[in-house]
């Protein structure tokens, strides 16, 4: 009697994301005896905190956005996947994802989604187009090209009027990131360009810093949100308070105060920083799971081991998930990232899951860097502020930097740009200014097109003059729509397929 041999394979675990949590649960996998597989839309693992400095110029990309793999490549129990998550089967435990025409299945014992948060404009998605967030490497190198681009435009301008448009800067959202780069673009005018032009004087630049509340770095309390409104005054930017945002278009913003008054500033670079919004990966986690929900931000209300209701092997961890007291930075999702990972470990021990300690956050305090040599920094209830919080603003961040030589060019670059006035990435192309709209333009329909393509410096009906013949992407690229499944390490023949309608972009942190 011959018994045909049972199929075995190790506990597989799918991570989905290449952020903090992604990245740190994947590497507190290194020596467990599991098949782990990465999947991200980004080739990167991104350190967001640092973003607003390739923006102004003082890091490249290179420093803070290290490739996944790379990183990754000495932890033999991981593959790294590049592709865009849409879908996720909790019964037959699959996650599909896509890149370019090809959907792959993955499938996972134990799964981890740290898909991080996108920029939210609280249902005007259209002030995107005139206001990049601060999210991505695109969002960043956008705004590079439109903060240096509205200075060179100011050179041109022929009329007062126009020029005090173009160097006039408003930048939405008085939280860290709002703060951060208010202060470097003041210093970028007052410092770094100053005597670089002929026709105008960088140091005219108008920095205008938006909060909808009524204080500046809000969770961080009345005392240093005062500290650093009093530097940012010190430098020249105006602080408006209790000043909510009710529309932005291509030349300005339009102000609604506290009294009610509606006024209108004219400007021609916009950075908005004001709130976010948890991948729409959460969403689906909630309607799939029994009887999960989510939170206004779209976050996932999870369970105390961070899992999702009536799916123990399913962790929700970084921007995604929603836990009282875990602000959204990264040292939450590492924390929670290293818990999941502990909790899949001990799972392939014999532990139990209703035999899990909750999880416990542990604070180690917020910091945000106002200008040079001045930051301010909150420790249990210890406040401080100035030189020492900038030091010390310095050092954590170089920590938490993927790579040795990402630390070593990052301090030089530091020491370069504090010490003098130079800033050694100052490139900027007018591509990485058009390629929102332009992107926007292939996807719009006609109505959307002519507006868009007249925002590119085309009149309208002249679409398909300025962004070249409409022929559909995948044709283009030269693609065919592929599928395959990755299951034990073996693939399907590839199914043909029509290409899908356009489905709702996230922007997560990874």
């Amino acid at each position: 009697m011959s018994t045909e041999p049972v199929e075995t394979h190790r506990h597989r675990v799918v991570v989905i994301g290449s952020g903090f949590g992604g990245l740190f649960g994947a590497k507190h996998l290194k020596r467990a005896d599991v098949d782990v597989t990465l999947i991200s839309k980004t080739s990167t693992h991104l350190f967001q905190p640092l973003l607003y400095q390739v923006a102004t110029g003082i890091l490249s990309v290179g420093e803070i956005a290290p490739a996944t793999r790379l990183v990754l490549r000495k932890q033999k129990n991981v593959q790294v996947l590049l592709g865009d998550v849409t879908d996720i089967d909790l019964e037959r435990r699959t996650v599909s994802s896509r890149l370019l025409n090809q959907t792959t299945r993955t499938s996972f014992d134990s799964l981890i989604v740290a898909t991080g948060a996108q920029q939210s404009y609280f249902g005007n998605d259209r002030f995107a187009t005139y206001a990049p967030g601060m999210k991505t490497i695109d969002d960043a190198l956008e705004l590079r090209g439109r903060i240096l681009g509205a200075f060179e435009s100011a050179e041109l301008a022929t009329t007062q009027e126009l020029r005090d448009r173009l160097l006039t800067f408003v930048v939405v959202g008085a939280g860290p990131t709002g703060v951060e780069l208010a202060g470097q673009i003041a210093e970028l005018a007052d410092r770094t360009l100053e005597g670089t032009f002929k026709n105008i004087d960088p140091r005219d630049a108008r920095v205008i810093l938006l909060e909808g509340a009524g204080a500046v770095l809000g969770p961080m309390g009345e005392k240093l949100g005062n500290k650093a409104r009093r530097r940012l005054e010190n430098m020249g930017v105006e602080v408006q308070l209790n000043a909510m945002v009710t529309d932005i278009d291509a030349n300005g913003v339009t102000v609604k105060d506290k009294d009610g008054t509606v006024r209108r500033i004219e400007s021609s670079c916009k950075v908005w920083s004001a709130g976010v919004q948890a991948s729409p990966l959460g969403k689906m986690l909630a309607e799939r799971s029994d009887g999960t929900e989510t939170d206004r931000a779209g976050r996932v209300v999870v369970e105390p081991d961070l899992t999702i209701k009536g799916h123990p092997n399913v962790f929700v961890v970084g921007d995604l998930m929603s836990v009282p007291g875990v602000p959204g930075q990264a040292q939450g999702a590492i924390q929670g990232a290293t818990y999941a990972a502990k909790q899949i470990k001990a799972g392939l021990n014999g532990q139990q899951p209703a035999e899990r300690k909750p999880f416990k956050y542990l604070n180690k305090g917020s910091m945000a860097t106002v200008s040079r040599f001045s930051a301010v920094c909150q420790v249990g209830k210890l406040e401080f502020g100035g030189f020492i919080a900038w030091l010390a603003w310095l050092a954590l961040h170089l920590y938490y930097l993927i790579g040795y030589r990402s630390r070593i060019v990052t301090v030089i670059q530091w020491f370069v740009t504090f010490s003098g006035r130079s800033r050694g990435q100052m490139a900027a192309t007018e591509q990485w200014v058009m390629a929102r709209l332009a992107l926007e333009a292939v996807n719009a329909d006609e109505e959307e097109a002519d507006e868009l393509a007249a925002a590119l410096g085309a009149p309208p009906g002249d679409r398909q003059g300025h962004l070249g013949s409409q022929v559909p992407l995948d044709a283009a690229l030269g693609e065919s729509t592929t599928t395959a499944d990755i299951e034990d390490g073996t693939a399907t023949e590839p199914a043909g397929g029509e290409r899908p309608g356009k489905q709702e972009s996230s922007r997560p942190a990874v």
